[in-house]
């Protein structure tokens, strides 16, 4: 159960920030690790990776990850713990200049999706002029993947029911509906044939579609599916506790918060709610697609 409590929050060593947060981001990750089934010695267990807010303390000698940093700056910060908070005190090397152009909703829940969507761009080596099959592609991974591809210049196929297809579409995808005869519908649209295929929804049909377009299986990857199922088929699987991958997500969160103060990454905010309702969202966020991010607002 979520519990709100007050605790004091920690004045700012060297190399630390403290950020008064105007807005948490809600991700699947945060109600997957304080699920049922987890290991009840993990427990109490602060919730939140990212967060958006203005700096109240800044520790003596340090500068934000994006350089600089004064007490007034807006910023955003990612991987954090305990993001659904009020106040937090966290290392600098995780804390970016805001831009401008982003409220503190959209910058609180850039981060996570857009890092997660780059790696796997990464991993499989996604170039110029190759198509690409997205499985799940309206949801917040699969939204930054058909942008981040797109900027690549590659072809996106974004799997989605057809309520949500205009999404697919403004994220610089081409829609196809999931569910029976998938597999004929891609080949129909891409009888060159499909380079690579990223799943975000773990489905069977995502992972048998997948094995019979792609060729090479090492260029196949899951966020979501179970371990075993992508050893026994030779795929890849990556999560972000990995020590690869949060190396690989670290170094590229500059460069991401730089395009989305360009305008070159968006992230669309589809409710916020108090912080008192953090149970309320994340319901919401379990259910039904939301037709974008959630933040939450102290």
């Amino acid at each position: 159960m979520f519990e709100l409590v007050d605790v004091s929050v920690p004045p700012p060593g060297p190399g630390e920030v403290t950020v008064e947060v105007r807005a948490s981001g809600l991700n699947p990750a945060d109600a997957k690790h304080i699920a049922e089934g987890n290991n009840p010695e993990d427990f109490p267990r602060p919730v939140g990776y990212e967060i958006a807010g203005v700096v109240t303390a800044i520790g003596p000698g340090t500068e934000l990850a994006s350089g600089g940093g004064a007490v007034g700056d807006e910023v955003l910060a990612f991987r954090v713990r305990g993001g659904w908070a009020t106040e937090l005190t966290v290392p600098a090397r995780d804390v970016f200049a805001k831009p401008a152009s982003m409220s503190f909703e959209q910058a609180a829940n850039l981060l996570l999706a857009a890092t997660t969507a780059s790696e796997m761009l990464h991993r499989t080596g996604v170039s110029s002029g190759e198509t690409v099959l997205v499985h799940g592609a309206s949801g917040a991974v699969g939204v930054m993947l058909l942008q981040q591809a797109a900027l690549l210049g590659a072809r996106v196929l974004g799997t989605a029911s057809p309520a949500r297809f205009d999404v697919v579409r403004r994220d610089g995808g081409e829609p196809i509906a999931y569910g029976e005869g998938l597999e004929q519908r891609v080949r129909a649209v891409a009888p060159a044939g499909v380079s690579v295929a990223l799943d975000c929804i773990g489905t069977e049909e995502a992972l048998a579609v997948s094995l019979a377009l792609v060729p090479d299986r090492s260029r196949m990857l899951s966020i979501v599916a179970p371990k075993e199922q992508a050893v026994a088929n030779g795929y890849q699987r990556i999560w972000g506790g990995v020590p690869t991958s949060k190396a690989y997500r670290d170094s590229v969160r500059a460069e991401l918060v730089e395009l989305a103060g360009a305008g070159r990454l968006e992230v669309t905010v589809a409710a916020t709610y108090p912080l008192e309702e953090a149970l309320a969202a994340a319901e919401v966020l379990q259910g039904k697609h939301p037709g974008g991010k959630l933040a939450l607002v102290p």
